[in-house]
């Protein structure tokens, strides 16, 4: 019996010597990536960017936090714009087309509701603010330190 708990342990032993030899290896080629510092830099100044927005982008796998932050969005939208802040009306309205399940049916009911000039910089808005949750989620996902 103990020659058999001895054998299962240094098996156990030498898997964890493996494994942490295969992250030390892993880590080492990372490091030595030519690409590895200006992807870094680049993260953090994205992360910087969001961080001056003032929008604080939600995990988007958790469906009541997004749908919370589309909440929120929309609400913070519609009182900038009716407060006559257009730029960061329409900041907080793309962030909520961004989240959205249906975003089709939302900017059909924007343009509706909202006026011509301020729904057409709304639609020029959207590219980028897709692109800035794009990159955050994908920076969340592959963050290394």
């Amino acid at each position: 019996m103990t020659m058999i708990s001895k054998a299962a342990v240094g098996i156990a032993v030498g898997i964890a010597g493996i494994f942490v030899g295969y992250c030390f290896y892993f880590d080492q080629k990372r490091r030595n990536d030519p690409d590895f510092k200006t992807k870094l830099r680049e993260r953090r100044k994205a992360r910087k960017e969001a961080q001056r927005s003032g929008t604080v982008i939600p995990d988007l796998k958790d469906p009541e936090i997004v749908q919370k932050f589309f909440l929120q969005e929309v609400q913070l939208g519609e009182e900038m714009l009716a407060a006559g802040d257009l730029e960061n009306g329409i900041e907080h309205l793309a962030n909520a087309v961004a989240v959205c399940g249906q975003p089709q049916e939302l900017l059909r009911v924007l343009q509706k509701t909202l006026p011509p000039q301020v729904f057409h910089l709304l639609l020029q808005r959207l590219p980028s603010v897709g692109q800035k949750f794009a990159s955050q989620t994908s920076m969340a996902e592959e963050d290394v330190e």
